[in-house]
């Protein structure tokens, strides 16, 4: 089964997850136990559990993925190695987003160690390996953040982030 996404410049691309096993497990297990999780009605959920927790143990446990079942995720989500991968259950992840290896999504907590703000990523965006990403903020649409970066601050669309602490580097042109 082929499945194919929009790319940023409109050409019709194969979606990775369908090319590499482990990342096609991870988002199939998430999107089905998502859907229970996140389900309006109460008997929807109760059937779920025992899903959700094969998923808690097969992927969170077993293959290191902290992907919470009740995360918001828009569709087209690929995960390139899904090693080191962690993201907080309120972060909002948009459409057609690109997460690779050892990513970290977190809250904003305070010296109690309560979390107060959580990221809102928007569509089409690609974050690469040994990012962090912290804060009450919002990464705009179509935007790229490069590989070590650590973004506390918010970035319009069409932006390249790099560094630490995430710089804006260049505005992409998208016409």
């Amino acid at each position: 089964m082929k499945i194919y996404y929009k790319s940023l410049t409109g050409e019709l691309k194969l979606n990775y997850n369908t090319r590499n096993l482990k990342p096609f497990i991870i988002i199939l297990f998430f999107r089905i136990s998502n859907g229970f999780a996140l389900s309006r009605f109460i008997i929807i959920r109760i059937l779920g559990i025992p899903l959700r927790i094969l998923y808690r143990i097969l992927i969170e446990w077993t293959l290191g993925v902290e992907l919470p079942d009740t995360t918001q995720c828009g569709w087209g989500l690929k995960i390139h190695h899904g090693v080191g991968l962690v993201v907080n259950p309120n972060v909002i992840i948009g459409n057609n987003v690109t997460l690779k290896n050892n990513t970290t999504i977190g809250c904003y907590s305070d010296y109690k160690d309560n979390c107060l703000f959580y990221p809102k990523i928007g569509n089409n965006v690609i974050i690469h390996a040994n990012t962090v990403i912290f804060g009450g903020i919002e990464i705009g649409d179509n935007c790229i953040i490069g590989a070590g970066s650590v973004v506390n601050k918010s970035f319009p669309p069409n932006s390249i982030i790099a560094g630490n602490p995430g710089r804006l580097i260049k505005t992409i042109n998208i016409d």
